[in-house]
């Protein structure tokens, strides 16, 4: 494609473009002529991945290029991981984004709908706090809400098979975990509570915690799936 379509597919200005190339972090188009050059598709991809990191992560051009390449390496499963990572995990919105007042705006912002946001919050993995008469949802609730509506688009929703009370049996887990936990720990010494210093290194607690299911749970996945495929296999190949 030429020049001008790119611009037209990224919303990005032709001399961005053109100071992408020049800084190495886009490789150099194939010449068709002496002033026009040929665009794959693959540079709509790489421009969205930088414009992503810029505005979300704020990496200079360097570290940029070093991903892109990294990327490039990258199966088709790590490289949509990347993608649905990226907007999930954005500091901005951490520090930006507020709380969603309302059962309709909820589920404008998520996508959920009323009958699942209605179940989901019978079991316990969605809750809000009512203030004034109306129910007031946290960014983690957002969050969780629209992870709900990726999973189904995934296909790991009820129409594919998908238990959804498997949703209810980890938030029990996890609030009888933090519940048992915390009384364990505060009990030992009520003066933890008025603590100062405690409170903030609870709070960074609460992030490590936070990325040790995270990762935990990536770990064991990936383990179990590498183990089942073996399985499968040496049943296959067994007379």
């Amino acid at each position: 494609m030429k020049i001008g379509e790119l611009v037209q597919k990224t919303n990005v200005p032709k001399e961005t473009i053109h100071y992408y190339v020049r800084e190495g972090v886009l490789r150099r188009p194939r010449k068709k002529g002496k002033n026009l050059a040929d665009y794959s598709d693959d540079y709509v991809e790489q421009i969205r991945i930088i414009r992503t990191l810029q505005k979300n992560y704020f990496l200079p051009l360097s570290v940029i290029k070093k991903i892109l390449k990294r990327h490039k390496r990258q199966s088709l499963s790590e490289k949509s991981s990347f993608e649905l990572l990226s907007g999930y995990f954005k500091p901005v919105d951490r520090l930006l984004a507020g709380e969603v007042t309302g059962k309709e705006a909820f589920q404008e912002v998520t996508g959920l709908s009323a009958k699942w946001q209605s179940m989901m919050e019978q079991w316990g993995v969605i809750s809000s706090e009512t203030r004034e008469g109306r129910p007031v949802y946290s960014q983690d609730d957002v969050i969780i809400g629209r992870l709900l509506v990726d999973m189904d688009r995934l296909g790991f929703g009820p129409k594919d098979g998908y238990n959804p009370e498997d949703l209810k049996e980890i938030a029990d887990f996890i609030r009888d975990y933090v519940i048992r936990t915390q009384k364990d720990y505060y009990q030992s010494s009520l003066e933890r509570l008025s603590s100062e210093d405690l409170v903030s290194r609870g709070g960074n607690f609460t992030e490590v915690m936070s990325l040790f299911f995270y990762h935990l749970y990536r770990k064991v996945v990936k383990e179990e799936y590498r183990r089942l495929v073996r399985s499968l296999n040496d049943s296959a190949s067994q007379p």
